[in-house]
């Protein structure tokens, strides 16, 4: 058997050593943290509308999170991995030159299933976008710039806000989806992939957006558009 040993959400830390494929069935150690398997106690398995402080990922970015992964199902997220979290520590960073990105928060799928993680991470940009993005990504037509590949998408948008009051213009964040440690291309319906990877970022900007109390939601629609620009 092959010991696979991760990072995973559950308080933020080394989670476990866990045996590919047994759904723990072997696992030792047990204290008092822990069961007879060695999971945590407070170990939860949520659905995806419930990640990231549960009032980040919609409906459809709960869908989209399904097509991404194989799965409806994940870990709970470390409870520093909220929306208004993310929304602090930018406001935090915004005069700060030396701090210009953050995690927001990390998708795992529960122990005992097949190894796969995403994070989510905000980043302050200087400016609204120029120049042509790498041939890898669709740009769709969405806020200041949707960027969608088959792994990763970005939205840029502008937010105007007492909480980010600043005399030269708007802020511009970008809110970043990308799946890590992939060995591989991804595969199957490429253009799926890319709207699905899309619509988790437009739902966690939508939620930043709202939790900034930017103007008009920072120009970011109710829904994703997924139109090719």
């Amino acid at each position: 058997m092959r010991t696979v040993i991760r990072r995973g959400s559950v308080r933020g830390g080394l989670l476990a050593a866990v045996v590919a494929g047994s759904l723990l069935l072997g696992a030792t150690g047990c204290g008092e943290d822990g069961n007879k398997d060695g999971v945590p106690k407070d170990y939860k398995v949520v659905s995806g509308t419930q990640l990231c402080g549960g009032d980040a990922m919609s409906a459809d970015a709960a869908k989209a999170l399904k097509l991404i992964t194989g799965s409806s199902r994940f870990e709970a997220s470390a409870k520093k991995y909220t929306v208004a979290q993310a929304a602090a520590d930018f406001v935090k960073a915004f005069w700060d030159p030396k701090v210009y990105r953050g995690d927001a928060c990390r998708v795992y799928m529960p122990i005992g299933t097949p190894d796969f993680q995403l994070r989510i991470t905000w980043r302050r940009a200087h400016s609204a976008p120029s120049g042509n993005p790498a041939q890898k990504f669709t740009v769709l037509k969405m806020s200041e710039e949707t960027l969608a590949a088959a792994d990763m998408a970005y939205v840029q948008f502008a937010c105007k806000s007492d909480k980010l009051a600043d005399p030269l213009g708007p802020a511009h964040i970008v809110i970043g989806v990308e799946r890590w440690g992939m060995p591989k291309p991804p595969e199957g319906d490429i253009k799926a992939l890319k709207n699905a990877y899309a619509t988790v970022a437009h739902s966690f900007s939508l939620a930043m957006a709202k939790e900034l109390r930017c103007e008009k939601n920072g120009g970011l629609p109710a829904k994703p558009v997924l139109i090719p620009a």
